[in-house]
């Protein structure tokens, strides 16, 4: 079991897409529950749309009152509990980081979303002491060009990843088509059609890459956790 969140206080970093990838992909061999805390509600309007995975379990979170309960009986029925935050600094957030295994911090290459990346990372170690325990996170650059990367973008990236005391993926995110015709069409990639959308395989192979690193930064935090035990 583990509990995944994804969480940045600026809107359009990717969070949502990147936590909707990731439970479709894993709940192709798991039983996944992804709760919908954005409240824009984007996950729930897809939910609405046909090729909902068959392992995929949408609950909708009614408020930050309710948050804790919810990620309980989540736990209780799925292997995988993913968490789409709220784009705001708030108490549920912090319910929610408490919980988690790991907190995935999606942002995209530009400074404003860096600063972003920053205040959530700056909320989870105020998270960690006021809960005496370690919550591990990771930044996940999300909307990446494929080719020709602006200078500030690399530059952006590169300061996160010479970083030593931030974790950040070496998988990105890119700009794909798939990723917001789900939105539009419903479905997770691996049920589209290589006629309705561009580079398909290329998109399911970089989810495959992001899920398999999420699933290694588990598997090593929980044995750091061993370890420290």
């Amino acid at each position: 079991m583990a509990v995944i969140s994804f969480a940045n206080s600026k809107g359009g970093s990717g969070k949502t897409t990147s936590a909707l990838l990731l439970a479709c992909e894993l709940a192709n061999t798991k039983r996944v529950t992804i709760i919908d805390a954005d409240p824009r509600h984007p996950i729930t309007t897809w939910a609405t749309l046909t090729g909902v995975p068959e392992n995929l379990t949408v609950v909708t979170n009614e408020s930050e009152k309710t948050i804790l309960d919810e990620i309980e009986a989540a736990v209780e029925q799925s292997t995988f509990v993913i968490i789409d935050l709220e784009g705001t600094a708030s108490r549920l957030m912090s319910y929610a980081m408490s919980q988690s295994d790991l907190v995935v911090v999606p942002a995209k290459e530009q400074q404003q979303d860096a600063l972003a990346a920053l205040d959530v990372i700056k909320e989870i170690h105020r998270d960690m002491k006021a809960n005496r325990r370690d919550i591990p996170y990771a930044v996940l650059f999300t909307q990446s060009k494929v080719v020709a990367k602006s200078r500030t973008a690399r530059f952006i990236s590169q300061q996160f990843r010479d970083n030593p005391k931030i974790d950040t993926f070496k998988t990105e995110i890119f700009e794909r088509d798939a990723y917001s015709a789900m939105f539009a069409v419903g479905g997770s990639i691996r049920t589209m059609s290589s006629k309705d959308v561009n580079n398909l395989d290329a998109a399911q192979r970089n989810v495959e890459a992001f899920t398999a690193e999420i699933i290694a930064k588990l598997r090593a935090n929980r044995e750091k956790a061993q370890q420290v035990a």
